[in-house]
């Protein structure tokens, strides 16, 4: 069997699984076509972050461990671009929230410029703290009172700077560029370190965007959620209101509410595949060209790719910010399906070893194989409660009914998830080490 009908043969059986989800009541399969379109848009939204940490650690061998963070970022971008203006909250605070994170910048800059022309010593030790403390001061006097001018109106549905109300479709670069200058920020002082203490570095920056996320209120409502973004697609309420609609959905058998919450999903099924597909054929051509070989040839023994000439460091924040930015594209795409940003679902380590299932089962270093790990991983992700259901039911058959072990396996299936996902693991790395799709 060639590589290319193994490879798409692999593709059509998570193809299949989701047809049959939508069509079969049988096993764990649901027979709900809303069902298999949810699994297939979040599995869209997984392979498009697989593909992005396939860029860091596929391409570079950059061990990121704080995706959650940058996704986070992404949510935050659709906030601030697609949202409605908080009505007076400019006036409230905004600008003087503006100006107290510009004199906190400026405070930084001018540590690292005193810090890199003064000569070592206690003048300079002192000079520091001097500057550090004025600086602190003078932001806090012209934080505090903005944040809390800006958090005073309309805490109940408000209490935030609101956004742009752009359309959200441009919330989706905007959240890749705002994961890019993050990741900028962090590489410029993480890269540098080795690779377990990189990934030590990236969950702990993770864990401060999310926690920033959680608890600046006025930035995008902490954790009071904010709810009610805009989407891409059509309301469900208005195509069950649109004779044409109602007509169209009759002539197929379907009733106005089921046929309006298809036609959504399948809407947003088309903008995910568009966008995969394009960052898909980017990163194959990036691969492909001298750039791409170069990236694998530092991957593969940087100390001979610095004796050739090439600037490790200046490629690995390259690679770093790319598929940083992705994963930001991501995070912003899946903020816009659910209409609102909650900061309490990032769970860097729940959902980061996730992701790095999905691209290690895939392929490391394979676009394709990143993609199908996403799909395929995310499927069973889902699935495999109703799995684990079914198989503590058929080992507990013959039992007693009233029995506390019985009762207790039952019980325990709904936490079968992570078992799962790390003996799928395992089975693949004894079986295929190099992932379904190996890179080649």
């Amino acid at each position: 069997m060639s590589e290319t009908v193994r490879n798409s043969l692999l593709f059509a059986f998570v193809g299949l699984l989701i047809v049959l989800d939508g069509t079969i009541d049988f096993a764990f399969f649901s027979g709900s076509w809303n069902s298999a379109l949810v699994i297939l848009n979040m599995g869209l939204i997984s392979a498009i972050m697989a593909l992005g940490v396939n860029l860091q650690w596929g391409f570079a061998g950059l061990f990121n461990v704080g995706i959650m963070g940058f996704v986070a970022l992404g949510g935050l971008a659709v906030v601030l671009i697609s949202s409605a203006p908080t009505p007076g909250a400019w006036q409230a605070g905004g600008f003087g929230i503006i100006l107290a994170l510009l004199l906190g910048a400026m405070t930084i800059l001018a540590c690292t410029v005193i810090y890199k022309n003064t000569p070592k010593g206690r003048f300079r030790a002192v000079l520091l703290i001097a500057v550090l403390a004025v600086g602190f001061v003078v932001y806090r006097k012209i934080f505090d009172p903005a944040v809390a001018g800006v958090e005073a109106i309309n805490p109940a549905n408000a209490g935030n700077i609101g956004g742009l109300g752009l359309p959200v479709l441009l919330a989706w670069p905007a959240g890749g560029l705002l994961a890019a200058g993050a990741a900028w920020l962090i590489g410029k002082t993480a890269l540098g370190l080795r690779s377990d203490y990189l990934a030590i570095a990236t969950l702990g920056i993770a864990e401060i965007i999310i926690a920033i996320l959680k608890n600046e209120d006025w930035l995008a409502r902490g954790v009071k959620n904010v709810i009610g973004l805009p989407r891409p697609v059509p309301y469900e309420v208005d195509l069950q209101n649109d004779p044409g609609f109602v007509e169209s959905a009759a002539s197929y058998g379907l009733d106005p509410v089921t046929a309006s919450t298809l036609f959504v999903k399948l809407q947003y099924s088309l903008l995910f595949a568009v966008v995969l597909i394009i960052l898909l054929v980017m990163a194959q051509a990036a691969l492909k060209s001298p750039w791409g070989r170069m990236m694998r040839a530092i991957r593969d023994n940087e100390v001979a790719a610095e004796a050739m000439g090439k600037d490790v460091t200046r490629r690995h924040l390259q690679i770093f910010v790319l598929g940083s930015a992705i994963c930001g594209i991501a995070g912003a795409m899946m903020t816009t399906l659910d209409g609102q940003l909650t900061p309490g679902t990032y769970q860097p380590l729940r959902f980061t070893f996730l992701i790095w299932v999905m691209m290690i089962v895939g392929g490391s270093g394979n676009n394709f194989g990143a993609v199908l790990g996403g799909l395929l991983i995310w499927f069973f992700w889902i699935k495999v409660e109703d799995i684990g259901l079914l198989a503590m039911q058929l080992i507990t058959s013959g039992m007693a009914d009233g029995s506390a072990l019985k009762i207790h396996l039952i019980d325990s299936a709904a936490h079968m998830r992570m078992l799962t996902m790390g003996l799928i693991l395992l089975l693949v790395l004894r079986f295929s080490p190099k992932g379904l799709i190996p890179e080649k």
